[in-house]
Parts: structure tokens; C-alpha cells; sequence
């Protein structure tokens, strides 16, 4: 299975950057994986809607750039469906079974996705109705795509 994260935004932190490659090292034994870093574009300090808009319509073209025509999207967002470890597990094992082995997980910048990427995505997770930080985001995702192919090869790791 191939697993890419497109992200905007890069790690300045090495705490979240040293989180990242772990996750990555124990990722490489169960799916290729790809994380694509994007440009965040400039907000100008008291930026109007129109421009938050702008900011989100250019991530969104960015982004959607790097997805291919048979990739398999999910976004997260704070709208999307709640799922569990093992729910995700699930999700993943069935995208596997019905011949989905390219997946895309995608995390916006500080505004959010634009909603041309939400109508590209195939499904919408939401891992809170809270706000995290997309650094902290992309760590606690491939903790749960890491957590989701240990339920999924019944290794233990989960409990």
C-alpha cells in the first residue's frame, strides 16, 4: 500500500520532526510512504475573509496538484466522521481489499482545507471537534496509520 500525507506547512520543531521519522522508520515495514510538505502561503496580519479565502483557494490548488486521478483522498477536518483506532484500522483494510493501494491523507494549513479539496476527498475524518496544531496533527496521524496496520496484522502495540 502506498500512504502519502500532503500537509502544508514544514516542521520547524526537531521534537515534531524526530516524532515524524520514528513514525516513518516503523512505517517502512508495512506500506510506502510519502509525506509531501507544501509552500503555506502568507496571510497579511488582519487579513479579510477575502483574503483568509484567497490563502485557502491557492493551499487548495497546491495541494491538489499532488494528488493522482486513482489516489484514494481522506481529509481531515473538523467536520468530517469521527472514527475509533480499530474503525480506522477497518477503513484501511477494506480500501485494501477492494484494490485502493494508494491512499492520501491531507492536512491543511491554520485556515483549514478550501473546498475544492474537500469535494476531491473520498472521506472526511475528524479526530476531535477540537483544534490541534498541523504539526502536532501530522504526528498523531501516522501514530494512528502506524497503530491501524498493527490492529490490522494483529501485532500488539494496541490495547
Amino acid at each position: 500500500m502506498n500512504v502519502s500525507i500532503v500537509c502544508i506547512g514544514k516542521l520547524k520543531e526537531s521534537y515534531w520532526s524526530d516524532a515524524v521519522k520514528e513514525y516513518s522508520k516503523r512505517l517502512n515495514k508495512y506500506c510506502t510512504l510519502l509525506i509531501n510538505e507544501l509552500k503555506e502561503e502568507r496571510l497579511p496580519d488582519n487579513a479579510s475573509t477575502a483574503q483568509e479565502i484567497a490563502v485557502k483557494q491557492a493551499e487548495g490548488r497546491n495541494i491538489l496538484k499532488q494528488i493522482k486521478p486513482n489516489t484514494f483522498v481522506i481529509a481531515l477536518e473538523v467536520q468530517g466522521k469521527p472514527l475509533s483506532s480499530e474503525d480506522l484500522a477497518q477503513k484501511m483494510e477494506l480500501l485494501a481489499l477492494e484494490g485502493k493501494s494508494d491512499i492520501a491523507f491531507i492536512i491543511g494549513g491554520s485556515l483549514g482545507l478550501s473546498e475544492e479539496v474537500l469535494q476531491r476527498a473520498d472521506f472526511g475524518l475528524s479526530f476531535s471537534k477540537m483544534t490541534f496544531p498541523h504539526q502536532m496533527m501530522r504526528v498523531i496521524l501516522l501514530e494512528q496509520i502506524y497503530r491501524s496496520f498493527k490492529i490490522n496484522k494483529n501485532e500488539t502495540y494496541h490495547k
